[in-house]
């Protein structure tokens, strides 16, 4: 618990900087209005500030993209715990930038500094998720991997809570409130020194087989460790054979491909469903559809977000992956629905803000349940250990992608569709539950041997389906 919870800090930074820009939007707006006036002895245009804003927003997951892509050069290099331990250096520099934007009078600063703390959380989402799966044993390696976005949602909660006006989201303290980053990071490194390293890499990369056993001991808790040691051992057999993966062999190759996909089009179904719109722009939203405490609305948003990202830790073990993300796509998709009448009849009827309110607590809720913590996770079930650092990294990339893509564009699409805008992520999740049923395999209380197993089975032939690789590593025929 103490390695995982190390490890989640960096989740946690990651959820307070997707979440901390949303509240003070009026405020840094000003700030860009009279530091524009100052420079330039005249207002600001409106699309000017439009822009400047949208930017303050869509370079966060640009550095993201940056700092997926470059996880395999650090993980196999300097080890998963001394990489998180090392990028903490880039949120130290990107809280000193962010908070000494506004006595310096340069928005430059602000914008520069979320590209970096972009970059840093980027690298946390690809250190982070592969450091819990490779120090927890099968049977619990969902319920921890679903720490991860459960950091990542106390993130976006403690973002939330301290942007209230009274507290660090007034016009004074907002630069205190984007710097607050630095503590998490300063606690993570002060944890991770007492944490081992991966037993997987030690064994595995390293070579290292008697620290590989000492590091089991401690995390198990018992001497029996030779099943988890079989298991390294047999698959560094075949990583002799394998050996690492880079990215364009990766791209390449036949045999990753369908494993590939699916864990590109996973993280897609996270991001496209439209959940960061309502992270970045909820506040907004819930003033359109007539709120009158839009902040304290946003923040109940991340009370069912945590709250339901706590249910999905207890059941996806139980229930498994595929089972979970299905309902939270669903879920999302009639939850759209229903927050797009609800804003369009807002201005005929008023108790429609109460539906929209509940709409929107509904679609976090089912984020929750299997599109926000399972896309991070699975990918590296579905990895042997040759290619898991650069299938994280491709799989990250693409994530952040698309959050770029939401981020720049949503404000834009809003003005152009008005209400209608969810209906695009109807659309969407929509298309993604049919991906999601005909092609993901379950993973749940299966090791990375027999996942990888099933997708080398079903490539050789297109009768195996992703429903019935299961069956067939169990010995039964397919054809039945």
């Amino acid at each position: 618990m103490l390695s995982v919870s190390a490890a989640v800090m960096g989740s946690l930074q990651f959820g307070y900087n997707t979440g901390v820009i949303n509240a003070p939007q009026k405020i840094i707006e000003d700030f860009y209005s009279e530091t524009w006036s100052r420079r330039f002895t005249k207002p600001i245009s409106q699309p000017t500030l439009t822009a400047l804003w949208s930017l303050s927003v869509a370079i966060f997951p640009v550095g993201g993209m940056i700092g997926s892509f470059s996880v395999g050069l650090f993980v196999n290099r300097f080890g998963r715990k001394n990489s998180m331990l090392g990028a903490n250096i880039l949120a130290v520099l990107s809280a000193v930038l962010m908070g000494f934007s506004q006595l310096a009078g340069s928005f430059e600063m602000l914008i520069v500094g979320r590209f970096i703390v972009g970059v840093f959380c980027g690298l946390c989402t690809g250190f982070v998720p592969m450091y819990v799966e490779e120090i927890s044993p099968t049977s619990l390696r969902g319920a921890l991997g679903t720490l991860h976005q459960l950091g990542v949602v106390l993130g976006i909660l403690l973002a939330q809570i301290l942007g209230i006006e009274w507290l660090l989201g007034g016009s004074s303290l907002w630069p205190l409130l984007l710097s607050f980053t630095v503590l998490p990071a300063l606690l993570q490194c002060a944890l991770l020194p007492f944490c081992p390293e991966s037993p997987r890499y030690l064994f595995i990369n390293c070579g290292q087989e008697s620290e590989a056993h000492e590091v089991l001991v401690k995390l198990r808790g018992t001497e029996e460790v030779g099943e988890d040691l079989q298991e390294m051992r047999e698959e560094s057999q075949r990583m002799q054979r394998e050996r690492s993966v880079s990215i364009p062999e990766l791209l390449r190759s036949a045999q990753y491909r369908q494993p590939l996909i699916v864990a590109v089009l996973l993280q897609l179904s996270q991001q496209l469903s439209g959940i960061n719109a309502v992270f970045y722009y909820s506040t907004g939203i819930f003033e359109r559809a007539g709120v009158s405490q839009p902040v304290y609305a946003t923040i109940g948003a991340g009370v069912v977000n945590t709250a339901f990202t706590v249910i999905s830790l207890f059941v996806v073990e139980r229930m498994g992956r595929r089972p979970l993300h299905l309902i939270g796509l669903m879920g999302m998709a009639v939850s759209a629905v229903f927050l797009t009448v609800a804003m369009v009849l807002t201005e005929k009827l008023s108790w429609m803000s109460y539906i929209s309110i509940a709409a929107i607590f509904s679609f976090v809720a089912f984020f929750e349940i299997g599109p926000g913590p399972i896309p991070w996770f699975i990918v590296a079930e579905l990895f042997s250990q040759g290619p898991r650092p650069s299938a994280i990294a491709v799989a990250g990339f693409s994530n952040w992608s698309a959050n770029f893509l939401v981020g720049m564009c949503f404000q834009y699409v809003e003005q152009l569709c008005g209400p209608y805008v969810f209906i695009i992520f109807t659309v969407l999740l929509l298309g993604f539950f049919v991906f999601t049923y005909f092609k993901v395999p379950e993973t749940k209380g299966r090791t990375f041997e027999e996942i990888s197993a099933g997708f080398r089975r079903s490539g050789g032939a297109d009768k195996y389906s992703a429903a019935e690789e299961f069956n067939t590593l169990h010995g039964e025929d397919p054809d039945l």
